[in-house]
């Protein structure tokens, strides 16, 4: 799916990103971790062409990603930044219409196939009551859900998301990535997300690649990661650990 081949990426001369090599797998929940400022952000601009490398290769399909035109692309990929843009004035159904835009047909209308593809969305993600309702009356749960019904509704192979919890409570955090992981599971979507949780991101994903200083430090499964002597490396500070007494999954805790 995605590679990059030593990309890099600077601002003024400032190194935000090192030359950074990496694989992403298809159909697998892939997570960037770090702190603030650590390269997350800007790695996956890289990969939705919000930012072009200073050095080296974006590749998607073994494709350079700067090749695609933009219908294409989005044909493909789909990002979900970390501050949508503002949606008043718009109801659910019409914002997850925008998704169907790489897809408009002759006269650029919408056809039968698109609306049928859109509400089906809505449904997936469990919105169809809501349908109608204005996105900016629904609570941050409801309104993340919307805008991965957009990116649905766009049928591309790959999601982006670059923080989608950052403005929700715990337990809206873990609805909604519970919903990233089964749509995951039934669609065969890859998705490569930023995340700050270290515990939320081990649970609903595959890999991990955890940056620091813009550098990529460590990278597997969260089994792999999740270890005292790599989670200090990531946060500079010391966490413990214990097993999930169900799942046997490893959780982080301050001591």
């Amino acid at each position: 799916m995605f590679q990059l081949v030593d990309a890099s990426f600077e601002i003024d001369g400032k190194n935000i990103l090192s030359p950074t090599s990496l694989n992403f797998s298809h159909g697998k929940v892939t997570t960037l971790l770090g702190h603030n400022g650590c390269g997350k952000s800007t790695l996956i601009k890289l990969l939705s062409r919000q930012n072009v490398p200073s050095q080296g290769k974006v590749l998607f399909n073994d494709q350079l990603v700067s090749s695609y035109t933009n219908l294409e692309f989005a044909h493909r990929v789909a990002y979900l930044p970390q501050h949508p843009p503002v949606t008043d004035g718009v109801t659910v159904r019409e914002l997850v219409c925008f998704g169907r835009y790489p897809w408009k047909g002759a006269f650029g209308r919408y056809s039968k196939e698109d609306y049928a593809i859109v509400d089906e969305a809505i449904d997936k993600v469990g919105l169809s009551n809501f349908s109608q309702r204005f996105v900016a009356t629904l609570s941050g749960g409801e309104r993340q859900r919307a805008w991965v019904a957009m990116l649905l509704a766009q049928q591309s192979e790959c999601i982006l998301l670059d923080e989608p919890t950052s403005a929700l409570d715990v337990a809206h955090q873990h609805e909604l990535l519970a919903l990233i992981r089964e749509l995951n599971q039934s669609m065969g979507l890859s998705v490569i997300m930023v995340l700050h949780d270290v515990n939320m991101a081990a649970k609903f994903s595959d890999e991990l690649i955890a940056l620091h200083s813009g550098q990529v430090i460590a990278s597997g499964s969260p089994a792999e990661l999740m270890t005292p002597d790599t989670l200090m490396k990531i946060y500079g500070m010391e966490l413990a650990l214990f097993q999930h007494p169900q799942t046997g999954q490893p959780i982080s805790y301050i001591p």
